[in-house]
């Protein structure tokens, strides 16, 4: 009776040791389903990144673009696999970028419609683990031999960024937003156009790639 007594006592405390020390891993959800009176609990799912809803990525994206332009403009977000889809077709010449929550960081953007077969070839190329230079040097090639179209007249996209910890994902808000303006001009000069390759002034134009299918004008408030 008493040996029975003893092997009691050490297998309830062995079990209290295995509850104590069961893993209690970050960044996964478990999932607690009932059938009946039996609860079932399946394995533990790798945590994703959570996508917000289409609505709120809209929101959020019209910020880079100019006010009397976001109503109609195009949006483009992301879905649950981080795929890039319409989210909102426009009626104007914006196409607007969701932020890209697989990114540090927040940035949306907002581009003339001419400019989407650039950005569309560098997500593509992005995709592909093409970056940098290889992706210049690859758009170039391209551009050269006819395959990819840039704009015949000026293009402008706005990009508008924050601090994570600046943005409210819930309500949309962001504080301390920073928009900048970038003009594509393919092939201009700082002698075509007059500007210089850097500014000498906060706000001062400047042109950047000059010479190249990417040449662009930079302005930074």
């Amino acid at each position: 009776m008493k040996l029975f007594f003893l092997l009691l006592v050490a297998t309830t405390f062995c079990l209290g040791c295995n509850n104590q020390h069961q893993p209690n891993t970050p960044g996964k959800d478990s999932i607690i389903a009932k059938t009946g009176t039996t609860t079932v609990v399946p394995e533990t799912i790798p945590f994703k990144a959570d996508v917000p809803h289409s609505a709120m990525q809209i929101k959020l994206a019209l910020l880079a673009a100019p006010p009397e332009k976001r109503d109609s403009a195009t949006v483009y977000g992301y879905d649950a696999n981080n795929q890039v889809a319409v989210i909102r077709k426009g009626t104007n010449e914006l196409i607007c970028l969701a932020d890209n929550p697989a990114d540090t960081g927040f940035s949306v953007a907002c581009y003339n419609k001419d400019l989407e077969p650039l950005m569309q070839r560098g997500r593509e190329l992005r995709k592909q683990g093409i970056r940098d230079k290889q992706l210049f040097d690859e758009r170039a090639k391209e551009v050269k031999e006819g395959t990819l179209q840039m704009p015949k007249s000026p293009a402008t996209l706005y990009v508008y960024s924050a601090d994570n910890k600046d943005v409210n994902r819930a309500t949309g808000e962001v504080k301390k937003g920073y928009l900048r303006y970038v003009i594509y001009i393919p092939f201009a000069t700082a002698a075509s156009t007059g500007l210089p390759e850097k500014p000498s002034a906060p706000g001062m134009p400047w042109i950047m790639d000059q010479g190249t299918y990417h040449a662009h004008v930079m302005i930074d408030p």
